[in-house]
């Protein structure tokens, strides 16, 4: 039986980004299954990825992420498909998103057998999981964890990319980790309020709620508790894409040892940083460096313990 600590089921991506950053638009790889996979590996846990993709999908991107160590041990390729893809267009701090193509969904069936992991993360990015495959994963999961983002995302006859307002009671019922973005949480909610979409969140037995907040980090529910988790400041801005998966991927690998959530959302947080430094799912920080990034984020959070302004 293959066991992980990790284990991140969602559609593999190949994005095509433009960016003032850039001279020509990026061609990378992409999707929850990428970033939140090697953003554990940095931390040394045992990562695994359930997924589909086309035809289409490069071997060099299957190489990168054997190469760091990621297990594909659930990744299908769907003949005569393509592989998901989005076009990322970012512009005066706005990102514009349009789906081009999207791979099969992934079913129940899909699901690789005897396998266990300490976590399992759903993460569709364009409605690919249903809440039958959260079912199957809730039997071969300790904990489970979500990203909504793909449950949240509408799209149009041009693949331009809208949020709408979504709570099932029958997933959010078995999450006990759930993250997403402000603007994520609102539309599922319907609330503006953040305390208050949180607390609606949390109150379908979810144990820890995380939103990010991109410079201004990130806010933790747990335990009753709201605490705000600053954003280390990157030393350089290249591609904001995939942060906030690295963020979760990051919290993951580190919360899967008992730590503090708070230490985890520092810990997730110093990676995302290192994230936006570079282009595509690369990531520039060993361990070591990850810890100091956390270590300087866990102090400043302890001399502000105010939880003012949420």
């Amino acid at each position: 039986m293959k066991t992980f600590d990790v284990v991140t089921v969602g559609h593999f991506t190949v994005d095509r980004i433009f960016s003032p950053r850039f001279d020509n638009p990026v061609r990378a790889l992409g999707g929850s299954p990428a970033y939140v996979s090697l953003a554990a590996r940095k931390l040394n846990a045992r990562a695994g990825a359930i997924s589909k993709v086309g035809s289409d999908f490069l071997k060099i991107y299957t190489n990168l992420l054997h190469n760091e160590g990621v297990d594909l041990f659930g990744v299908k390729i769907a003949q005569n498909a393509h592989t998901t893809s989005f076009i990322l267009k970012y512009a005066n701090g706005k990102r514009q998103l349009r789906l081009k193509n999207r791979a099969p969904h992934i079913f129940p069936r899909d699901l690789p057998t005897g396998f266990k992991a300490k976590i399992a993360h759903v993460a569709p990015i364009a409605g690919e999981i249903s809440s039958e495959v959260v079912d199957e994963l809730r039997k071969n999961a300790t904990i489970l964890s979500l990203d909504p983002q793909g449950f949240l995302r509408k799209f149009d006859a041009k693949g331009r990319v809208g949020l709408k307002k979504w709570l099932d009671k029958r997933v959010l019922e078995q999450i006990d980790v759930y993250k997403s973005s402000l603007p994520e949480i609102r539309a599922a909610t319907g609330l503006t309020s953040l305390k208050d979409a949180m607390r609606k969140v949390r109150d379908f037995g979810v144990k820890i709620v995380i939103v990010t907040r991109g410079t201004r980090g990130a806010v933790v529910l747990f335990e009753e508790k709201f605490c705000r988790i600053p954003a280390y400041k990157p030393q350089k801005l290249m591609d904001s894409t995939g942060a906030g998966d690295a963020f979760a991927g990051a919290f993951l690998a580190e919360y899967i040892n008992e730590k503090d959530p708070i230490w985890c959302a520092c810990i997730g947080s110093a990676v995302a940083a290192f994230k936006v430094e570079t282009v595509g799912p690369v990531f520039l920080g060993e361990k070591e460096a990850i810890y100091r990034r956390a270590e300087a984020l866990y102090g400043k959070y302890m001399q502000t313990e105010t939880h003012n302004g949420l």
